[in-house]
C-alpha cells in the first residue's frame, strides 16, 4: 500500500545506507605493523553513488520550502492503539508515532539510500568502518528543551540492546556505542562493517535518557514519551484517537532535511474497526485523506455530490518504483505445511486472474518476485553471474532453480481453474495424500487436511470464498478466524498460525534487512512469517549484508536469492498495484514534485483559499 511518508525508522534495525561517502576531506594515519588507513569526514553518506544532494543544499527538490505552516489533518487508523510505546514486545502501537524521535543521520525520498544530517553535524570515521565518530548538533534539542548529548546516544542504544527486541541484540552484539566527549559520540565495531556502522548512524532513535531511564523499553506505556522530533503528543483516548501537535520551537525545523516539511499544527488519528465504516466516515467528512487498497470500492464507492462539485479530489497516478505486495503466508512449522509440494499445490487454488476480473475490476498485478519492479527481479534462467552464487549451493537447493523460470499459477480468468486443480492433485498425491469420500487424508496417519486462515477484522476478505471454494474441489477444509487487531499482532509475533495474509515490503533493493525477513538466526523475528530456516537462504542474505555498496554483486545476488526463496513456495503471490490511488477533501496543496517511495504528506500544507471553498463544517 501506498505510505503517506517514508519514516525515518520503520524499524528498529538498520536502514542500512551504505557505502561510498561523500567526503569532506582525507587524512592519513600510518603503522608499521598495519596497512595504512584513510579517515574520512562526511557530511551525507550514500550506498549507490554519491548523494544527490550537496554539502550546501537549501532543501529537498520535492518540498516548497516557503510552505506556509498552520492548519489541522485528520487520518483514519484501522484497530486500536494500547499504549505510546511503538517498541514494547507486546500490545498495539499508535499510528503515526514516527513523527516524535530523531535520529543521528535521515533519508532522503528521491534516492534509493541516501543519510543527511538531522541530529548530527557529521561523522568521522575509518575507510574500514571498524569505527566511527559522530559529532552532534549543539542546536539539538528534546522537546522539554534539553540539550541532546552524547550520553542520550549512547544510552538510547544500550536501551535497544538490552530492553529491545533479542535481533537488535543478535545483530549488533560486540559493539560499542561511547560518548567521549559532551557532543562526541563514538562507535567502535567488532570488526569492520559498513552495514552495521551505517544501521546505527541511520536508523537509531535517540531517547532523552532523563525521561526513559524511568521506564522500561520493552514494556508498554501508559503516558506519552518524551521526544525529539517536530510532532507531540497533545491529545488522546487510548483506542480511539491522538492529536499530534507541531513543536514550535522545534530545533531542526529550519535544517536543509526538514525545510518544507511538518507543516500541519495538529494531525489526528482517529481509529475505525472497520475499514468500510472507515470509507464511509470519509465521504461524510470525519477526517480529511484517505489511501485506498480496494479496486472494488475505488470503482464504485468514489462518487456522489462531493466529488461532483470538487469537494473531494480523487487521484490515480501510476508508480513504477518498487511495490509492497500482498501473500499468504504458510507456517512451515505447521506439519501439514512441512512439504513443498503441499504448499504448491495449494497456491495452485489460488485463481488470481478470476478474482482480479470479478472482484478487483482488473486493477491488480500478480507478483512474481520478492523485488517486484526492480532490476533484482529474477527472470528467465540464472545468469552466470547468477550461477557464480547457486551453483555451490546445488545440493542444498531446488533443483528446479537452475531450470525453470519462476511464475504463479496463470488460469484464463472463466473461473474453471480445472487444469491447475488436476496439476495440485497430482503434487498431493506425490506428497502422501489422497482423496476419499471427497476428502483429502493423509496415506500415514488418516487424517484430513484442514488448517486456518487468520485474519484481521474488518480487512479486505473478498478473496477468501472463492479460495475456500477451490481448495474444496481439491478435499481440503479451509476454516477462516477473524481477529482483531490485539489477537492478531500477538498470534503473529508467536507464530501461531497455520495462514494468514501478509504485506511483503517494497525492496528497492537488496539490502541487510532481508537478514531479518529470511535468515535463521533471525527465526524469531515476525517479519520472517513462513519461518524458514534454510542454510542456502542463510548463505545468500549473509552474502548479500557482505556485499552492501558492491553494485555488480548485489544485482546477481538479489536474484539469486529471489530464485531459491520462490523455489520453496513460501507464501501464495496474491497481488499489487502499481498505481497509487488516494482522495482528500480539497483543503490541502502539495508540491509539484511527489517522492517516488511515498504521498510525500509530510510536505504537504493547509491551504486557506481552498479550504473558504468547502461547506463551512468540512474545513
Amino acid at each position: 500500500m501506498l505510505r503517506l511518508s517514508r519514516q525515518k525508522n520503520p524499524r528498529l534495525f538498520p536502514l542500512l545506507f551504505t557505502a561510498f561517502i561523500f567526503s569532506a576531506f582525507s587524512s592519513y594515519s600510518h603503522s608499521e605493523t598495519t596497512p595504512p588507513e584513510t579517515i574520512k569526514e562526511s557530511y551525507s553518506l550514500s550506498l549507490l553513488g554519491e548523494p544527490k544532494y550537496a554539502v550546501n543544499f537549501t532543501h529537498y527538490d520535492y518540498v516548497n520550502p516557503s510552505a506556509p505552516k498552520g492548519g489541522k489533518a485528520t487520518i483514519a487508523a484501522i484497530g486500536t492503539y494500547d499504549n505510546f510505546n511503538r517498541y514494547a514486545l507486546r500490545g498495539n502501537p499508535l499510528a503515526g508515532s514516527e513523527r516524535m524521535n530523531d535520529t543521528l543521520f535521515t533519508a532522503s525520498e528521491d534516492e534509493v539510500s541516501s543519510i543527511y544530517p538531522l541530529i548530527a553535524e557529521s561523522a568521522r570515521y575509518t575507510d574500514s568502518f571498524q569505527w566511527m565518530e559522530v559529532n552532534i548538533n549543539p542546536r539539538a534539542r528534546f522537546q522539554d528543551g534539553t540539550p541532546i548529548t552524547a550520553e542520550d546516544v549512547a544510552f538510547s542504544f544500550e536501551k535497544f540492546m538490552t530492553e529491545g527486541v533479542p535481533q537488535f541484540r543478535s545483530f549488533y552484539k560486540g559493539v560499542k556505542v561511547r560518548a567521549i566527549s559532551e557532543l562526541t559520540v563514538r562507535i567502535e565495531l567488532p570488526e569492520p562493517d559498513r552495514d552495521k556502522m551505517m544501521g546505527i548512524i541511520g536508523g537509531l532513535v535517540i531517547f532523552p535518557k532523563h525521561f526513559w531511564q524511568h521506564h522500561n523499553l520493552g514494556e508498554p506505556l501508559n503516558i506519552p514519551p518524551l521526544g525529539s522530533g517536530p510532532y507531540k503528543i497533545s491529545d488522546y483516548k487510548l483506542g480511539q484517537y491522538i492529536v499530534y501537535q507541531r513543536v514550535k520551537d522545534y530545533w531542526a525545523a529550519d535544517l536543509p532535511v526538514n525545510r518544507g516539511r511538518y507543516n500541519f499544527d495538529t494531525i489526528r488519528y482517529d481509529y475505525y474497526l472497520d475499514d468500510k465504516i472507515s470509507l464511509e466516515a470519509f465521504k461524510a467528512g470525519a477526517y480529511d485523506l484517505r489511501i485506498e487498497s480496494s479496486p472494488k470500492s475505488w470503482a464504485t464507492q468514489y462518487q456522489g455530490n462531493y466529488f461532483d462539485k470538487g469537494f473531494i479530489v480523487k487521484k490515480d497516478e501510476e508508480n513504477k518504483a518498487a511495490q509492497q505486495s500482498s501473500w499468504l503466508v504458510f507456517n512451515i512449522h505447521r506439519p501439514v505445511f512441512s512439504d513443498p509440494r503441499v504448499r504448491k499445490a495449494i497456491g495452485l487454488a489460488f485463481d488470481f486472474e478470476w478474482m482480479n476480473k470479478a472482484l478487483f475490476y482488473g486493477a491488480n498485478q500478480q507478483p512474481r518476485s520478492f523485488f517486484q519492479n526492480t532490476i533484482y527481479e529474477a527472470t528467465g534462467l540464472p545468469s552466470e553471474d547468477e550461477l557464480a552464487w547457486l551453483t555451490p549451493l546445488k545440493d542444498k537447493i531446488p533443483g528446479e532453480v537452475f531450470t525453470q523460470e519462476y511464475q504463479p499459477p496463470t488460469t484464463d480468468g472463466t473461473g474453471n481453474n480445472r487444469k491447475n486443480l488436476l496439476l495440485a492433485t497430482q503434487l498431493l498425491k506425490d506428497a502422501g495424500w489422497e482423496i476419499k469420500d471427497k476428502v483429502l487424508v493423509n496415506n500415514e496417519t488418516g487424517k484430513p487436511m484442514e488448517f486456518e486462515l487468520l485474519l484481521l477484522s474488518g480487512g479486505n476478505s473478498l478473496y477468501v470464498l472463492p479460495f475456500q471454494q477451490s481448495l474444496a474441489r481439491l478435499g481440503i477444509k479451509l476454516n477462516v478466524r477473524e481477529v482483531d487487531s490485539s489477537q492478531f499482532i500477538s498470534r503473529l509475533r508467536s507464530r501461531d498460525f497455520d495462514m494468514l495474509p501478509r504485506p511483503y515490503p517494497a525492496m528497492e533493493y537488496p539490502s541487510s534487512d532481508l537478514m531479518f525477513y529470511w535468515n535463521s538466526a533471525y527465526i524469531d523475528s515476525s517479519y520472517n512469517g513462513p519461518g524458514i530456516q534454510d542454510p542456502a537462504v542463510d548463505e545468500l542474505t549473509q552474502k548479500i549484508s557482505a556485499h552492501q555498496g558492491q553494485t555488480k554483486p548485489l544485482l546477481s545476488l538479489g536474484k539469486a536469492l529471489d530464485r531459491v526463496l520462490t523455489s520453496h513456495y513460501l507464501m501464495i503471490p496474491m497481488w499489487y498495484s502499481n498505481h497509487d490511488r488516494f482522495a482528500y477533501w480539497n483543503k490541502f496543496s502539495m508540491p509539484e514534485v511527489r517522492p517516488n517511495s511515498s504521498l510525500g504528506f509530510d510536505t504537504w500544507w493547509y491551504d486557506v483559499n481552498k479550504a473558504e471553498q468547502l461547506p463551512e463544517q468540512r474545513r
